[in-house]
């Protein structure tokens, strides 16, 4: 599983073009391990993202959209991604979401620490993400992987984790 990364309990699997074109297509007969409800509205979003990024400025990997498998059973349960490759002052955003059946596990939480321990080795000088005023939850996933409350707008929460000094 060459380019994953890998947690305690996860894979965190790049997706290639090909693979994001199947997800977007709901094609179960790939050969992967998907979770009943998965994939879910957000990770087809994710995925078209994805492959909107490759068609107008080329594949953006390693900063693409992940799939979240779980280690043991190898089924995938949810994404994780990068909005983009890092702009100009190194900053990303990021986004993820897990199925109804294992939320509440910590699988967020350790994907998003996942992601943020890899964008920080690769030179990542900030990683931004944003929530719904009443997602809870979510608040919670990027408070307990270090990310701070930087705005609120009455709609959207706004979180960051920063790491000065860090050049790309």
């Amino acid at each position: 599983m060459s380019g994953d990364l890998v947690t305690e309990r996860l894979l965190l699997h790049p997706l290639s073009p090909p693979e994001a074109v199947r997800l977007v297509a709901g094609d179960r007969t790939s050969g992967t391990h998907w979770a009943p409800s998965y994939p879910d509205e957000g990770d087809v979003s994710g995925a078209t993202r994805f492959l909107t990024t490759c068609a107008t400025l080329g594949d953006p990997r390693p900063f693409g959209t992940y799939e979240i498998r779980v280690k043991e059973t190898g089924q995938a349960v949810g994404g994780v991604d990068f909005h983009g490759p890092p702009d100009e002052s190194g900053a990303v955003t990021i986004g993820y979401g897990l199925v109804p059946e294992v939320r509440g596990m910590g699988y967020a939480s350790e994907a998003l620490r996942g992601l943020l321990l890899f964008a920080r080795a690769g030179g990542v000088t900030s990683v931004r993400g944003d929530t719904d005023h009443d997602n809870t939850g979510s608040q919670h996933v990027m408070t307990a992987a270090g990310m701070r409350l930087i705005a609120d707008d009455g709609r959207l929460k706004f979180y960051e984790i920063a790491w000065p000094g860090r050049e790309m």
